[in-house]
């Protein structure tokens, strides 16, 4: 009788171990996508997203560096992580936090970089 219960004790203790998941790794990705809307150095409308980004890196948003005097706006996270988006390049300057999935603002926020998580 005590072998059963040592054997049934032990396989509950497995069954255990294969039912929790394993720990996140330090270089998890945000699923899904992040938008924003900017005008061109020559005047033309255009978007730029990041799809699956990296949580915890900052991004400095193409087209709307150094190099573009016009920052990017209307930026929207349709990712599964929060998204905290930057006045400035290097994720400095003024920041405003966007939900995840339905996070979006108007045009008037005015963006450069972002990082997630």
């Amino acid at each position: 009788m005590r072998l059963r219960s040592a054997l049934a004790a032990a396989l509950g203790a497995a069954l255990l171990l294969v039912a929790i998941p394993a720990p996140v790794s330090a270089s998890a990705a945000a699923s899904g996508r992040f938008s924003y809307a900017y005008v061109t150095v020559e005047g033309n409308e255009a978007s730029g997203f990041l799809n699956d980004p990296a949580d915890g890196q900052c991004f400095n948003l193409p087209g709307v560096g150094q190099e573009n005097p016009e920052p990017g706006h209307s930026p929207r996270n349709r990712t599964d992580a929060w998204a905290t988006v930057f006045g400035d390049t290097g994720c400095e300057g003024p920041s405003f936090r966007l939900r995840p999935y339905t996070g979006g603002a108007s045009e008037r926020l005015k963006v450069r970089s972002v990082v997630f998580g």
